[in-house]
């Protein structure tokens, strides 16, 4: 058995080292752009006068990184040739190379090269352009594919709801037929992205009854469609916020904007959440190791009292624990990247969640660790932890809470689900 990580891999993270250095740093410190990320970061994103959105000048520099990250190769690292993808042999699959590469930009702390409030990295996570090449129609991938593979465009995600977030097969929002189209009625919320996007995938129940796997549809919805209205984006723990609230009243779309075949929604939600869990579980170990690296080289040059922090144990141990979580929670994470890619997305999905979990409470504890070691300045917008914690706390919600996470674990556990994959997935 060999751990070490494929030689093409390691040399692709020193190429990505290069690349930032050259390319990407140049660009967050030119014409005070290090004020998106320095302690003015959170008033510099937000709009607080435009509902609290991104500020346009934020997401342009996003832009600028990302099309130098495309023009160099790099943005479409995890898509495939026949999607646009730099089709890159580094050694292993995408799964097991993307939760290292993810790790790696992670771990070094805030900056242009990777910035996770908004899933911003020089390495795309293009999850909207894997799901319309596994779901889309022919003639939808002929519409989108390209500028998803770009990241020039993208939908946003309408699927939780007022009422219904980890129950989503309980989801309110309906579909019925009329003619050849569609009406849709409904409401969803923590709607990400609609500020910036044309469409928005909305999942609707089409048939059978609350509660049934089967029945879910998902409608790529233009969101200028008449009776589409955004209610109010709700401001967030950390900000800017582009989670909207938003309505659908009597919403009609033609039959071609069904995503994924009529009643099959969930299985692309299900995909869209394992390929996402996996890659945050990995995006928060970086961020966790990065706190603890702080930690340790503060605590060695701090000196109060005469003597350096790291001499007493009060400092180290709470720190080597944090350390040997972050060391099990890797081998877990590579492992189980690894099964993905050899026996399938779905096959591990129970090790999918212990991963994602783990690692995002992980993080919030080595934040939190980072600003107690730090003291008054680990507390200030002048370190980064604050930042980190705020944003990594989303992550033991989102995506499936961490409560969710921990009942799938158990229901293979206790032989409570009987089938490999998820609820609504054929494999």
């Amino acid at each position: 058995m060999d751990f070490n990580l494929p030689k093409g891999l390691v040399d692709y993270l020193v190429e990505l080292d290069r690349f930032i250095e050259t390319e990407i740093k140049p660009l967050e410190e030119q014409d005070d752009n290090i004020r998106f990320f320095d302690h003015r970061r959170e008033h510099a994103r937000t709009d607080w006068d435009r509902g609290g959105l991104p500020r346009h000048e934020w997401e342009d520099l996003l832009r600028q990184a990302r099309r130098k990250a495309d023009a160099a190769g790099h943005f479409r690292f995890a898509l495939a040739k026949e999607l646009g993808g730099s089709a890159r042999d580094v050694g292993c699959g995408s799964n097991l190379a993307m939760a290292v590469i993810r790790e790696h930009l992670a771990a070094k702390g805030l900056g242009l090269h990777n910035d996770l409030q908004n899933e911003h990295s020089i390495v795309g996570n293009s999850v909207g352009a894997l799901l319309m090449w596994n779901y889309g129609t022919d003639a939808q991938k002929a519409e989108w594919m390209d500028d998803l593979a770009a990241g020039r465009r993208g939908f946003a995600f309408g699927i939780t709801e007022p009422k219904h977030g980890s129950d989503a097969t309980h989801m309110e929002t309906v579909a019925r037929r009329d003619g050849d189209g569609w009406v849709i009625d409904g409401e969803k919320t923590w709607n990400t992205g609609v500020h910036a996007a044309s469409h928005d995938m909305i999942m609707a129940r089409t048939s059978g009854k609350a509660g049934d796997g089967d029945g879910i549809t998902a409608f790529l919805v233009p969101i200028k469609s008449p009776g589409f209205t955004i209610e109010e984006y709700l401001w967030t723990f950390n900000m800017p916020s582009d989670h909207a609230h938003i309505t659908l009243k009597e919403v009609r779309v033609p039959g071609s904007a069904v995503f994924g075949g009529e009643g099959r929604g969930l299985q692309v939600v299900q995909h869209f959440f394992n390929e996402n869990r996996i890659r945050q579980a990995a995006s928060s170990l970086g961020a966790a190791q990065f706190c603890i690296n702080e930690s340790v080289a503060y605590a060695n040059v701090r000196a109060p009292f005469g003597k350096r922090l790291s001499s007493n144990q009060a400092i180290q141990f709470p720190l080597v624990e944090l350390q040997t979580q972050c060391e099990m929670i890797r081998a877990l994470i590579h492992k189980t990247a690894w099964q993905m890619d050899t026996i399938g997305n779905f096959a591990v999905s129970d090790k999918v969640s212990m991963c994602n979990y783990w690692a995002n409470r992980l993080c919030c504890e080595a934040a939190d660790r980072a600003m107690q070691v730090h003291g008054g300045l680990g507390y200030s917008r002048h370190k980064p932890f604050e930042h980190i914690y705020r944003h990594h706390r989303r992550y033991r919600i989102t995506e499936g809470s961490e409560e969710i996470q921990m009942r799938r674990v158990a229901g293979y556990m206790f032989g409570f689900m009987g089938q490999r994959a998820p609820k609504g997935v054929q494999e």
